[in-house]
């Protein structure tokens, strides 16, 4: 097995775990939390709630990302 597979090997794995399937869960629940902008009290506050969003949303999609990045290597 070469490097590259059993990075996707290992990354699937981790996802396969219920720790996995529970942070994803609690991130997609904090998501609609952050995302009030009624609440954001200045430009920095702003940014700090985009950066947030930003990786949470990461997370969230980090398993997609995974599997176009494998299918894009293994073309």
């Amino acid at each position: 097995m070469d490097e590259a597979q059993k990075y996707w090997d290992d990354l699937r794995v981790m996802m396969l775990t219920d720790g996995w399937k529970a942070l994803i869960e609690e991130l997609i629940e904090k998501e609609g939390a952050v995302d009030s902008v009624r609440q954001t009290k200045d430009e920095a506050d702003l940014n700090y709630r985009k950066g947030q969003l930003s990786i949470i949303a990461s997370l969230v999609d980090l398993e997609n990302s995974i599997e176009q990045a494998e299918a894009l290597a293994n073309d």
